[in-house]
């Protein structure tokens, strides 16, 4: 079976572009992909990822709220008991912060220029297959 993955874009950056071409290289290297859309609260996306039953979740900010939006989903699955799901994120990350959001537990940061390969490669490394 696919490994299946949960895209979203927390708060309320309204730019969903790379969300959206992360999505479909995701799902073109043979993962099956939910996007959950724009303006997500971090409680609607852990939901989300609980009623999909994913095995990661694909985070996405420009708006410069990654430091708070990024660790409040990683908080809400510990609090659901669900922290086995693999968290990792990408947008307009200064370097500082992606160690921090790492620390706090995200899995990876992507930043953009990224190639889409190495995305895909990094999930196929490191989220388990089912």
């Amino acid at each position: 079976m696919p490994r299946r993955i949960l895209i979203a874009k927390p708060g309320l950056d309204g730019h969903d572009r790379g969300a959206k071409v992360v999505a479909r290289a995701l799902r073109d290297a043979g993962n099956e992909v939910i996007y959950t859309g724009l303006h997500q609260t971090p409680a609607q996306i852990v939901e989300a990822a609980i009623q999909e039953d994913v095995d990661a979740i694909g985070l996405s900010a420009l708006s410069g709220a990654h430091m708070t939006l990024f660790p409040a989903v990683i908080s809400g699955l510990a609090d659901r008991n669900a922290s086995d799901i693999k968290v990792f994120g990408g947008g307009i990350v200064p370097e500082s912060d992606a160690a921090g959001l790492m620390e706090m537990g995200l899995a990876a940061v992507f930043t953009p220029g990224t190639r889409l390969g190495e995305i895909a490669e990094w999930v196929d490394r490191n989220v388990r297959e089912r």
